[in-house]
Formats: structure tokens, sequence, C-alpha cells
């Protein structure tokens, strides 16, 4: 049943995806390795979330990223509008290298932690609240405005947290272009966190695993728990496809005419 799943054919657009890793001790070789398990979560045209694939490696990149996305490709997906992605280096070039037109939000919350570990405990209260100007802002040029201002005050002090953001930013800041429902979708990972928070709780009596089969039955046993539980859209997607229909409209129009 876990094979058949694996290699099941998926749908050929998907509005909104998600892709996280986390990691779990699994025997090989008489000792125990740490392996990355790399978790696919799509929104589908019906506004229902479907796990779409798991995979395992030996650590987590953009290289192996690529390898995933290729087979979501040679399942049947043709298309994806927007990608939610934490901030691994290289990985909104290798959604693109297999869908280039598929925009990629990174996880706003994913760079506020990882900013968060470069300022001093004594500045962190203050910093984390005048981070709220850039990316609770209007739009893209509040935000900018706010990025610069920020940076007059703190860039010195903390230049490598300003070199992320800058660094950064095209993929960081594509949610300011859409209305409320969409933001609140593709601003950050959380929903696919949200899966692994249960898949720790299914795993956490378990301190590793004897091999990589035992690990993706018990996972796979989790996901069609959840699945049990995603039988309705998403909060407010009537709304959120309508709105996605002016924006993308011409990759749209065959999957909504056809009811795909």
């Amino acid at each position: 049943m876990l094979e058949e799943w694996k290699i099941r054919p998926l749908e050929a657009i998907y509005p909104f995806i998600y892709l996280d890793a986390i990691h779990y001790k699994i025997r090989e070789d008489g000792h125990y390795v740490s392996k990355a398990f790399y978790t696919v979560l799509g929104v589908n045209l019906e506004g229902k979330k479907e796990i779409l694939g798991l995979y395992l490696n030996e650590s987590e990149g953009a290289k192996f990223w690529l390898q995933v996305l290729t087979d979501l490709q040679n399942r049947g997906v043709q298309d994806i509008l927007i990608a939610s992605v934490d901030g691994l280096k290289g990985f909104p070039e290798a959604i693109n290298a297999v869908f280039p037109n598929a925009e990629v939000q990174l996880c706003i919350v994913h760079q506020i932690r990882n900013s968060v570990k470069y300022i001093a405990s004594k500045d962190q209260k203050i910093f984390t609240g005048e981070l709220k100007s850039i990316y609770q802002a209007f739009t893209k040029e509040e935000a900018e405005i706010a990025l610069d201002k920020l940076e007059t005050k703190w860039g010195k002090k903390y230049p490598i947290v300003f070199e992320s953001w800058r660094n950064k930013w095209d993929n960081l800041s594509n949610y300011f272009k859409y209305p409320e429902p969409i933001r609140r979708i593709i601003y950050t990972t959380n929903i696919i966190e949200s899966v692994h928070r249960q898949f720790r709780t299914l795993t956490k009596t378990k301190g590793a695993f004897p091999n990589d089969n035992s690990l993706l039955k018990l996972l796979f046993a989790g996901i069609k728990n959840a699945e049990k539980k995603w039988t309705m859209p998403i909060q407010n997607w009537s709304l959120t496809i309508s709105q996605l229909n002016i924006f993308f409209k011409e990759r749209l129009k065959d999957a909504l005419r056809l009811g795909l």
C-alpha cells in the first residue's frame, strides 16, 4: 500500500505547495545516522490539503529537493502557482529549475527566527518588535522603507542580519502583492510544520528506527489518519481561489473550466 501510494498519479496543478524536512535517527550499517525526512504538502484546486510525497535522504539540501520536485513532475504535476519554503540555500533555484513559473515565498517566520539568533539577548525584544514594521507592512514599498530605517539603526551592529534580508528580499517579499487571504496562506510554512508536529508526537516514544521502511510505514499511517480530518477546504477557499484566478487567470482557466 505504501509503495503504491508513493508512485500514485498527482493532479496537474496545485495552487500552493509547502516543502520542509525533519530529521530522524535510523540504523544503518551497524550504527545510527541522522536522515532528513522530506515532506511535500499540496493544496489542490478544491482547497483541500494533501501529502504529495515522502522521501528520505542522508541530509537536507537543494540538490535532493530537485529530485523530489522532479518526482512530482514525473507523477503528473505540470504547474505550481506558489511554493512556500524555508530559507535553505538554493531552494528557490531548485523549485524553478523544475517549475519555472512557480513563485517562491520564503517563510517569514523562519527568517525572523534566523535573524534573532544573531541579535544580542538584551536587544532581542526591541529588535523583534521593530521587525513587525517590515513584515506587517501593507505594501512592499512600505516594507522596504521600514527595512531601510531598521538597517540605519541596527545595521552596523548586526550587518549579517540585514545582509540576509537583502539577499533574500525578492523571495521574502512576494506575498505583499496579494490580498490578505492569500498572504495568510503563503507567508509561513506553519501548515506543514503542523504536520511535522503530528509526526513527532507519533514517533516520540522511538529514539531511533531500525531501517528506513519502519519509519516510512509509521509516518504513512500518521498521514492516513490526518487525511481523515482533511475533508473540508482550507478557510475562505472560495474567496482565495477567486483571487488566485485574477493573478493566474491564464494558468488556471482550463483547470477551473474543466473542474479539475
